[in-house]
């Protein structure tokens, strides 16, 4: 019993994380549905990631650490980041996160 309790609780320290991660892929993924192919700025983008992530109330990541870079044909939207979350006494669980879009012009 102690066993499955032991991954229960795991899994239950986990679970706002993944909730989380699925917020911000959801902006992401809105920012690319919103403007692919429509000849959208960096400053459009970004001020869409910003509404989006208020609207959403995404936590872990801030607006201003996704990153819009120009690349041939367009922007790569990206949003990188790590999230610890403690579990039991010094013991830790660390997530990484890495989504990436490609917005056309």
């Amino acid at each position: 019993a102690a066993f499955v309790g032991l991954f229960a609780f795991a899994g239950f320290r986990l679970t706002p994380v993944y909730l989380n991660d699925m917020k911000v892929a959801g902006v992401i993924n809105g920012v690319h549905e919103e403007f692919d192919g429509a000849n959208a700025s960096r400053i459009a983008i970004r001020s869409s990631i910003t509404r989006r992530f208020d609207v959403e109330s995404v936590g872990e990541i801030t607006a201003r650490e996704v990153t819009v870079t120009s690349v041939d044909g367009g922007f790569e939207v990206r949003a990188q980041y790590n999230h610890v979350s403690p579990f039991i006494a010094n013991v830790s669980f660390s997530v990484e996160f890495d989504k990436t879009v490609l917005v056309r012009r």
